[in-house]
């Protein structure tokens, strides 16, 4: 699996990284919606594992942007915005699911596998 990995903290990056490759998955990792719409537009990706607030942005414009790229790519949220309406908007913008942080690493990938079976 290929997954697209977008969180503006290095160390989550880092942490996220180290577990999804002790799947046996491929991580790409990036820090701003610019460089994960660009990595979306040009590689083929199996999930989208993105923060809730990335380069500041409260309206899910990261979501959107990869939806509109790729209708049918699972869009999961990994994030520490937990208040209702946060979750309740990144599903509104297309997302499959959302992990709130922090999260035991069983957990994410449970989440992940959910999303990545047909």
């Amino acid at each position: 699996m290929r997954i697209l990995h977008v969180d503006d903290d290095d160390d989550t990056r880092d942490l996220v990284a180290c577990i999804l490759h002790g799947e046996g998955w491929k991580v790409v990792s990036v820090e701003n919606t610019t460089s994960a719409i660009k990595l979306a537009a040009a590689g083929e990706f199996d999930l989208y594992l993105i923060d809730n607030w990335i380069d500041g942005d409260t309206e899910n414009t990261l979501c959107r942007g990869l939806r509109s790229l790729d209708p049918h790519t699972p869009i999961l949220f990994y994030s520490g915005a937990v208040f209702p309406s946060d979750i309740s908007a990144a599903l509104a913008s297309g997302a499959q699911g959302y992990v709130k942080k922090p999260c035991t690493p069983e957990a994410l990938v449970e989440e992940i596998l959910k999303l990545s079976r047909p």
